[in-house]
Formats: structure tokens, sequence, C-alpha cells
């Protein structure tokens, strides 16, 4: 961010809603975003839009982020939000790459390995894949990093297996921007 301000002044919160692929990062983020009026940001899109690539896993069949192409974008893009007082919900399924000044709050989507196994096939991921996401979400991966690269106290874990899920985790969000908001202002 730039000098001339200072993320401790913004008036709106940065949240980002993480987890293994297939926890329903997107459609989380997305909900919040229209329910806290705040700017919703797919950082996967963002990639794909601005082709932040460094090459392709044949293995995996994933593409190879350009972490620094991708980190100079959001940027611009958060200090863009912060000038404007517009706090923003971003949906990615890794977090230690960014910034911790960055955000306010870290949302870790968990799923059921029957629940993500089911979410995952339906996607059509190979079974490499698939089972390389199914021991990451086991091995608590996305969480763990999480906790590492943010301090721990906004650091919040919730589960996401159901619509019933999801619509708690938004609720809960949209209360919790309201009072970061009230707290802020």
């Amino acid at each position: 961010m730039s000098d001339h301000d200072d993320d401790a002044n913004r008036k709106r919160p940065n949240i980002l809603v993480t987890g293994t692929p297939g926890t329903g990062k997107t459609v989380t983020a997305s909900l919040i975003a229209e329910k806290s009026g705040l700017k919703h940001i797919n950082v996967g899109d963002l990639i794909k839009q601005h082709k932040c690539y460094d090459g392709h896993d044949s293995i995996l069949d994933t593409d190879i982020l350009d972490e620094d192409k991708l980190l100079d974008i959001m940027e611009n893009i958060v200090q863009e939000c912060a000038d404007e007082n517009i706090g923003i919900v971003a949906d990615y399924h890794s977090c230690e790459l960014f910034p911790e000044r960055w955000f306010d709050l870290i949302l870790v989507l968990r799923a059921n390995t029957e629940v993500l196994y089911d979410r995952l096939t339906e996607r059509g991921y190979s079974e490499k894949k698939r089972s390389e996401n199914l021991e990451a979400e086991i091995m608590q991966v996305v969480l763990e990093e999480a906790r590492e690269a943010y301090d721990v106290e906004i650091v919040q874990e919730v589960m996401s297996n159901t619509v019933e899920d999801m619509e708690s985790n938004v609720e809960r969000c949209r209360i919790w921007v309201d009072q970061w908001t009230a707290n802020n202002s």
C-alpha cells in the first residue's frame, strides 16, 4: 500500500476466504460481499484474466502461479478499494502469499472428505488431483498455512458441508463486518 493511505485508516474491512478446492470459497465469498456491501475478488479469475502464469504442471494438470505478477495486480486493487472506502472479500485456495496487512479476517472453509470427494468428482478432477486435495484437507494444510501466515486471532475455521453451513457462515461474517465497520468509523 502506498504511504499516503495507512492501512489502519481503512473504513471497511478486508476478508480472505480460503480453503481446499471444493470447500465453497467462491460462493461463500460472493454471498458475503453481497450481504455486506463489500467487493468480491475471485483471485482465480484474476489470475486467468491477467495470465499470471509461470508455466504448466502437466502431471497435476494445473498452471504454475506467477506470484509476483499476481501480488502486483492485487496490491493495486486493494489500494484502490481502500482509497474509495470499499472493503473486499477475496477468495483463493492458498493464503500465505498475501501480505498480512491486507486482511482483517481470514475465513478458512473446511469440508468433510465425503462431501469434498463428491464436489471434486463433479468438477471432473483427475484421481491424482482429487487425492492430493483430499489429503490436503485431511492434513489441514490450508488451516495451518493460515495460522502460520496471519495472527491467529483473525483466522476463523468454519465448516462448509451444507447450504445451512454456508448461510450461517455468511450471516456471521455480515455481523462481523457491521461490528468491524462500527469500531473503525
